[in-house]
């Protein structure tokens, strides 16, 4: 179908690899908590676009270029696990205000559209992902507009995917809302999680 091989192993591979938690996740899910609904769009938004940049990257050829250079995609890793690293220490350590009180200051979309994205370009392994990904399901005589549909179908999978954790985290947020310990706790898992992916990378990268 579409020029693409094995069809229905395409699209359970997008499943699975969405299904698969990530720093992306972690910030959809933190920005839903935080602000709702709008927010976790953003992010969202955010991290589709940052996949679709590494999407694009692969097929033009970015990966060739990663290989002829190393030191620049050793750069890239370096940059990505310094980045999720701070974001984690943030989470760590900066106070969580009491639900009870107040609500926290209202954020628009745009701000953790901007995290998201940012998340997503320091996370590599995303673009190595397709590079590997991709040629599984393609002939060789496969046009243009095959990838372009193969594209297609991760952004439009993907974002129903996402689109649920939204809703769903925020139905979670707020039932949390009124136990600032779980609110806490939550954000202090997020925050290490985070940390840990960006130590995860780090060691990758020795």
């Amino acid at each position: 179908m579409f020029e693409i091989q094995n069809y229905a192993s395409f699209v359970a591979a997008i499943i699975v690899f969405q299904l698969i938690p990530g720093p992306g996740t972690l910030a959809i899910l933190n920005a839903t908590a935080r602000n709702g609904i709008g927010a976790g769009l953003g992010a969202v938004v955010g991290t589709l676009l940052g996949d679709m940049v590494y999407m694009v990257a692969a097929i033009v050829g970015l990966a060739a270029l990663m290989n002829a250079h190393p030191a620049l995609f050793q750069g890239l890793q370096w940059f990505g696990a310094a980045y999720l690293g701070w974001m984690g220490l943030q989470l760590l350590f900066r106070p969580v205000a009491a639900a009870s009180a107040a609500e926290e200051a209202r954020k628009s979309g745009w701000v953790y559209f901007r995290q998201a994205f940012a998340v997503s370009l320091t996370n590599p392994k995303v673009m190595l992902f397709f590079v590997a990904f991709f040629p599984l399901f393609l002939d060789a005589s496969a046009s243009s507009l095959t990838l372009a549909v193969m594209m297609a179908h991760v952004t439009i999978l993907s974002f129903l995917y996402q689109a649920g954790l939204v809703l769903v985290g925020n139905v979670v947020a707020r039932k949390l809302s009124s136990l600032p310990f779980a609110r806490k706790l939550a954000t202090r898992l997020a925050g290490g999680a985070l940390l840990g992916f960006g130590v995860k990378l780090a060691l990758d990268n020795r």
